[in-house]
Parts: structure tokens; sequence; C-alpha cells
């Protein structure tokens, strides 16, 4: 067994899980294993991106222990925001 972490950004709120996976495990399984899409069911895997340390990983990455998955949320279109807020 080897212990990795799931980690999700929220804008005010940051959650991660610590969890055991079997050796040899995806990034995909121990995200699901974790209970985590369960908890937020606006993850769509298959949509978003994720990545170990930073750095982009697909989903059929082998994990290996100490490693933290992130789940990256989509970043919003900054200049749509502002004409929102703005009115122009």
């Amino acid at each position: 067994m080897i212990s990795v972490t799931i980690c999700y950004a929220l804008p005010r709120r940051q959650v991660s899980h610590v969890l055991d996976v079997t050796e040899g495990a995806t990034l995909q399984a121990a995200i699901e294993q974790s209970g985590i899409l369960a908890e937020f069911p606006e993850i769509q895997l298959t949509a978003m991106k994720t990545g170990i340390y930073s750095e982009l990983k697909p989903l059929d990455t082998i994990l290996n222990d100490g490693d933290r998955v992130e789940i990256y949320r989509p970043v919003p279109d900054q200049r749509r925001t502002l004409r929102k807020q703005t009115g122009k």
C-alpha cells in the first residue's frame, strides 16, 4: 500500500483526503476511491484537468507513495466576469 493525498480547491475552501491505495493504482482510481466525487458531484474527471504537485498528469498515471493528486477547476474567463460586474 502507498499513501496519497487527493486535493480539490474551491474559491473559499480547500479539501484534502489522505488515503492508502494499492501499489500500481492510477490517479483516476485514487480519486474514485477517495469519495471526493460523491462529496462534490460537480467534478467531471473527463472534463477537468488533474495533476500531481502542480504538474498536469493524465488519469492513467501510476501513483507513487506520498503523491499529492490535484483536481483543477476550470478558470473562468476574467474578461467576461469583469464585463458582467461593470455592465460593459
